[in-house]
């Protein structure tokens, strides 16, 4: 098959979001970094270096769990690889690049408290993923009990279960890889041991049977691409069970079309399953293909899989399986239609994939930032050529006399083209940019969307001008939420960036940072800096209002001094609607008898 015949490996906007996610979700010196750390024996600066917060304190788990507990949670953290959990972790997709929001990750169980013991009765090491889908890409490494869990080891659709996968962030582990995606004893699907890829003579054109576990499950996957996903099915030993599902409604019940949908690791199912069933998870799961239909799997009397659609209602209570555990590798995907090479795949997963791969001399892991190059752009029927120059402006071949002119008639409201054009789309976001020139400030904004700080400062260090607003209108200082605030900030306001400056929502830094889950130190320190606290934005909400319409305790001090300083400041109407919240959040709460922090 071709490549361009390959790109059916998924849709277009998630094999581009995929490629994008590879190249900056996980940047190669995180990945160092946190190596280094792990190999050394440091498990917390590991999780610093990946952009993992500790919510848990080790050395209280003695307490609560036992010393048993505490010994084999701790071994297992001197193991854990946070760079590549942060790999692994599924994403948003559908043209987004961020983490999946709101998911919670089980890692690991330990050994539970009876009931009536005043201690823990689950012990779980698990992650939470942020909450905003373009926040920042922080997570959370927690350890105590899961709030999705509905029974005992079984979770609801928002979380994760990858007790059985610890091969996705245990390094004791990783070499697992090669037989969980479906590959043989020496390599994977579609490729050789070295990472080349079969040619189209080397590919399965009928089943190939048991013998070869690649081969399986690259006829599977062939066939699934072709569109004849029932085969497909037949050929991992899955029946598809047509009885619609108890309420079906308008939603898909057909299990050949739910599986038609997502991207199948057909062979890998049925192992998978009976490897949970006798770890004592269930005896039947659910896949998450569809946001109302479930298509639910169980073991058939005579070997392989029944499938079947499932509503909601008939799923409560089935374990969800793992979409680590249902889906195709997204990197060997990536890998057959050119979207990666493999030294830019995370080295333990080039590692267990690729064991005959040359080992790259330099630096391995996904490539570093696209130093900016010259940009041609048509300019008064001729073409020019911009750039950015020392100091970060763009670079023009126009006399100051011109550029003075082309300010002054831009003031009084001309319309300006060509390479003043450029410049002032640069600057405001208003407009449009050459395609080279686009991808530059793209690249820019998606590695500070994955906080790569040292990415972007290595931008603003090649020339990047870091006045550059995105379409949007954001800046970089509306951005430092997702950065590290201490090594950018007094750079930007050096170079001159306005504090004040508003974005497409009529909002400053320090409004999008109390907004958009920025961090209190980074608060603290654009107030420092002089940031005007009398600012409203295009709903009329002021910093206060913000304060508490998401809850945000660590700024109390903002809302007082806001309260203080600027009583009037903020539409009333967000108060009165904040003041009905709370009142039917405390009436709930007396009636449920949950004692839970009330929205607001």
């Amino acid at each position: 098959m071709s490549s361009r015949g390959e790109l059916r490996c998924f849709p277009p906007d998630e094999a581009s979001s995929l490629r994008r996610t590879r190249r900056y979700a996980v940047p190669r010196w995180m990945i160092d970094r946190a190596t280094a750390c792990r190999l050394a024996g440091d498990w917390r600066g590991a999780c610093a270096a990946a952009n993992v917060d500790i919510a848990f304190d080790l050395t209280e788990v003695a307490g609560h769990c036992g010393d048993d507990v505490a010994k084999a949670l701790e071994d297992d953290l001197r193991h854990f690889a946070p760079d590549l959990l942060r790999w692994h972790l599924p994403r948003a997709l559908g043209g987004q690049t961020t983490l999946a929001t709101d998911r919670t990750v089980v890692l690991a169980r330990y050994r539970p408290r009876t009931a009536g013991e005043d201690r823990l009765t689950t012990c779980y090491l698990h992650i939470t993923t942020p909450a905003m889908l373009g926040g920042p890409q922080r997570i959370a490494l927690r350890f105590g009990p899961v709030k999705d869990e509905q029974a005992a080891g079984v979770f609801g659709p928002s979380t994760e279960d990858w007790r059985s996968a610890r091969y996705l962030w245990d390094a004791r582990h990783t070499a697992e890889l090669l037989e969980r995606s479906g590959g043989g004893t020496d390599r994977p699907p579609f490729f050789h041991t070295d990472a080349t890829p079969l040619g189209a003579d080397e590919l399965p054109t009928a089943d190939p049977g048991m013998g070869d576990v690649a081969a399986r499950a690259e006829w599977a996957t062939l066939l699934h691409q072709k569109g004849e996903t029932q085969a497909a099915l037949g050929a991992a030993g899955i029946e598809a069970d047509q009885t619609p599902a108890q309420n079906p409604g308008w939603y898909p019940s057909d299990p050949v079309k739910l599986a038609a949908g997502i991207a199948l690791a057909h062979t890998r199912l049925e192992p998978e399953i009976r490897r949970l069933i006798a770890e004592g998870a269930g005896p039947r799961f659910v896949i998450a293909a569809h946001w109302r239909t479930y298509l639910l799997l169980e073991p058939a009397e005579v070997g392989g899989l029944l499938a079947r659609a499932v509503d909601r209602e008939e799923a409560k209570g089935v374990p969800v399986l793992a979409e680590a555990l249902w889906r195709r590798l997204p990197d060997l995907d990536l890998m057959r239609a050119g979207g990666v090479a493999p030294e830019h795949l995370h080295p333990l997963v080039r590692e267990a994939l690729f064991p005959a791969f040359p080992v790259p001399a330099g630096p391995a892991g996904p490539p570093g930032p696209t130093l900016p190059q010259p940009v041609r752009v048509r300019c008064r029927g001729e073409w020019h050529e911009v750039a950015f120059r020392p100091g970060g402006l763009l670079r023009m071949p126009h006399t100051d006399e011109e550029q003075q002119r082309e300010r002054a008639l831009r003031a009084f409201g001309g319309a300006v083209a060509g390479c003043f054009a450029v410049q002032q789309t640069w600057t405001t976001g208003d407009g449009r940019l050459p395609k080279a020139l686009r991808a530059q400030r793209n690249e820019l904004f998606l590695r500070a969307q994955h906080g790569d700080t040292p990415g972007v400062l290595e931008l603003l260090d090649a020339g990047v001008d870091p006045r550059v607003r995105d379409a949007t209108g954001r800046g970089l200082l509306h951005i430092l939420n997702l950065l590290d605030h201490e090594a950018l900030l007094p750079r930007l306001l050096a170079e001159g960036l306005d504090i004040e400056a508003r974005d497409g929502r009529d909002r400053t830094p320090l409004f999008v940072a109390a907004n958009d889950l920025g961090s209190k130190a980074l608060v603290e320190a654009l107030v420092a800096a002089g940031a005007r606290l009398d600012v409203i934005d295009q709903s009329e909400l002021s910093l206060a209002q913000i304060v508490r319409r998401y809850k945000r305790p660590d700024l109390a001090f903002l809302q007082a001094r806001v309260q203080a300083e600027h009583p009037d400041i903020g539409s009333a109407e967000w108060d009165e609607w904040m003041d009905e919240q709370a009142e039917y959040w405390a009436d709930a709460s007396d009636e449920s008898g949950d004692e839970e922090r009330l929205p607001f």
